[in-house]
């Protein structure tokens, strides 16, 4: 059943039953993010062989293996951890394109999410040139390679400007029947889902848009009574019953806070004024 994909999308949802998207990043984004960063190591590499003298190791071929090796893991592991886990997921090339590292529920990374993704990156950016990570970053919507799939992690535009969708309200035409009309307890994700509809429905093809609303509005109405009057447009109805339901839970938390103001005293009563003598 098509509505059941709807209802059970995986997105972040806020308190109030928006959805809240952060694009991913698109792949060539991500990939220049890369050489910058790539850039920067050849460079950083280059300048530090270039100061050090070359007799130190001349006398001890252990110590310039240990140095190499060294130098290795603090490339491929240690700079790139250190960085996503004091910037919360920014690296130098991320910090010039404006993008971040994030987990799978938008929140910020830590060490261990750090560790995983550089780990898996010695094999699929170092040991394989970066194609197991290309290629695995175009098969999937949000461009993530098999270290953000490990970590549950993928990366965003960190400079997104996020726009919460406009809250539905009521159509006059229906006002009447929606402040008398009995709404039940909708399922969060069926909120949601009607949201999305109606801030998207005028960017559907027809048919989509006929077929999704009519699920949403036969859905909705199993949580209303009485039902519409005959001949109401099924999106006005559905606005209809969302902004009431809003009204409703705006005038309750009101009347809570109402009555806490009431019944308990002053959190912060005012401090009696020093006796000055």
């Amino acid at each position: 059943m098509a509505t059941r994909g709807i209802f059970e999308a995986q997105r972040f949802v806020t308190s109030e039953a928006v959805e809240v998207e952060l694009p991913a990043a698109p792949v060539p984004t991500r990939m220049l993010s890369g050489l910058i960063d790539l850039l920067l190591v050849v460079v950083g590499v280059f300048v530090l062989v270039v100061l050090l003298p070359g007799d130190i190791f001349d006398a001890d071929l252990a110590l310039g293996q240990i140095f190499v090796i060294v130098l290795t893991i603090l490339v491929m592991a240690g700079i790139p951890i250190t960085l996503e886990t004091l910037t919360h997921g920014r690296t130098v090339g991320k910090l010039v394109m404006g993008l971040r590292t994030v987990r799978d529920d938008t929140g910020p990374i830590g060490f261990r999410h750090a560790t995983i993704r550089a780990l898996v990156g010695t094999f699929e950016l170092w040991m394989t040139f970066g194609s197991v990570a290309l290629i695995t970053a175009m098969t999937n919507e949000k461009g993530k390679r098999l270290g953000d799939f490990l970590a549950g992690t993928y990366v965003v535009h960190d400079r997104v400007r996020l726009r919460l969708a406009h809250p539905p309200e009521v159509e006059p035409a229906l006002a009447d029947w929606v402040q008398g009309a009995d709404i039940g307890v909708v399922p969060d994700a069926l909120v949601v889902a009607t949201r999305q509809f109606l801030s998207r429905a005028s960017s559907l093809t027809p048919p989509a848009r006929a077929q999704t609303g009519g699920e949403l509005y036969a859905a909705i109405l199993g949580f209303v009574s009485p039902p519409p009057p005959p001949g109401a447009h099924a999106e006005q109805v559905m606005a209809s019953v969302l902004a009431r339901r809003r009204q409703r839970d705006e005038e309750r938390l009101a009347r809570a806070d109402r009555l806490r103001a009431r019944v308990l005293p002053d959190e912060h009563p005012a401090q009696p004024s020093p006796d000055v003598r």
